[in-house]
């Protein structure tokens, strides 16, 4: 795999951001790789995987443990929050081109950080990742006529996700059966930060 198909779509601001600048190296170091990092209210969640795309309880655990420390001297969020591993679960971001060819086949859902040709967003099967591009079978304009195969700028997305269907779910639930791979939260840690440091 080149590097090229293994860079991450980084969609983090303000704080998040921060956190992902701090936190992605260790992650990285233990094998593992960062999906994204978001905070909702006085909850910091980090995803992760490891590179094919499986997850366990304590693939999570062992992130936390590696990265509350580094939380605790870096100090990029004020006050009390709680810390909460997981990983990408079965409707995912899609943040590599990798994710992309991986779940060829499957519908998902992007939208654009800039409209091309007046749209941000698309809907359809993924046929894989080429050239720089995201290929998306998407719904005719016609009814009747067949599906149309678009390009997106992979530097152009906004976000992406995978949709969740019947077929998304037998996958996963195959890939369940070997015990790697988790579906949401799956450590959460409390962690208190001194309440006169403000986030940026």
């Amino acid at each position: 795999m080149t590097a090229d198909m293994a860079r991450r779509l980084k969609q983090e601001h303000g704080v998040a951001a921060r956190v992902a600048t701090i936190v992605e190296p260790a992650i990285e170091d233990l094998g593992f790789r960062l999906v994204r990092v978001k905070l909702f209210g006085n909850t910091v969640q980090v995803m992760a995987e490891r590179p094919d795309g499986s997850m366990t309880v304590g693939g999570c655990e062992e992130i936390s443990r590696t990265i509350s420390p580094l939380l605790d001297v870096e100090d990029p969020i004020s006050g009390k929050y709680s810390l909460e591993v997981s990983s990408p679960g079965v409707d995912r971001p899609l943040v590599r081109p990798e994710d992309f060819e991986r779940w060829a086949g499957f519908e998902a859902k992007i939208e654009l950080a800039t409209p091309l040709a007046g749209r941000k967003r698309f809907r359809g099967r993924l046929e894989g990742f080429d050239e720089g591009e995201v290929r998306l079978f998407i719904a005719p304009q016609e009814k009747g006529g067949d599906e149309v195969l678009v390009g997106l700028g992979f530097d152009a997305i906004g976000d992406a996700r995978l949709v969740m269907t019947d077929e998304l779910l037998a996958a996963a639930s195959q890939r369940a059966k070997t015990g790697d791979v988790g579906d949401g939260a799956d450590w959460d840690q409390e962690i208190e930060q001194p309440d006169d440091i403000e986030a940026e």
